[in-house]
């Protein structure tokens, strides 16, 4: 049994946390200021997760849809570049996504962390997954986080929310 390390979650409403990642293709994907423009985040696990490809498979086809919704879209894991370079060749990805997620930042996000099971695994800790829709203030609107690769939003269903929600001015939820 593993011994729990408590991190922090980040609620609806409050500033979400400023941090940096290097984005493949060059440049960096930064978070944590206000953009003027929605954003979404997805936090992945990293090459090992077979469901990470399959849900980010499923969030290529949903893509357009975002940015024509008024998003700007980030896909970001702690995985090293030469990793998620092999996975964009293989799976075609067209989003952009940044790689070397620190652990410091997947703590400020409330990010549950895992260590690989195995060498084969992966070598480093990474995150489990997080979805995210911040405001164009900078503050979180959506947060979805989970301990493990089989819980995570529908990105469909999430979008359609998030419609509703920018039309009607609603507020963060759960922030009591």
């Amino acid at each position: 049994m593993t011994a729990s390390n408590t991190t922090a979650k980040l609620n609806g409403g409050a500033p979400f946390p400023t941090f940096n990642v290097p984005k493949v293709g060059g440049g960096t994907l930064s978070f944590g200021a206000a953009t003027g423009r929605w954003s979404l985040l997805i936090v992945y696990r990293g090459k090992h997760c077979g469901r990470c490809k399959k849900y980010l498979g499923g969030f290529e086809q949903t893509y357009s849809q975002w940015t024509e919704a008024g998003f700007d879209i980030a896909v970001i894991s702690a995985d090293p570049l030469e990793k998620v370079e092999a996975d964009i060749a293989e799976f075609g990805w067209s989003f952009p996504i940044g790689y070397d997620l620190q652990e410091e930042d997947m703590r400020k996000m409330g990010l549950f962390i895992s260590d690989p099971l195995s060498p084969q695994e992966t070598d480093r800790r990474f995150a489990e997954p997080g979805v995210f829709c911040i405001r164009p203030d900078g503050t979180a609107q959506i947060v979805a986080i989970s301990n493990g690769p089989a819980a995570r939003p529908d990105l469909a269903e999430l979008l359609d929310g998030m419609i509703f929600t920018i039309d009607n001015d609603r507020p963060a939820r759960g922030t009591v």
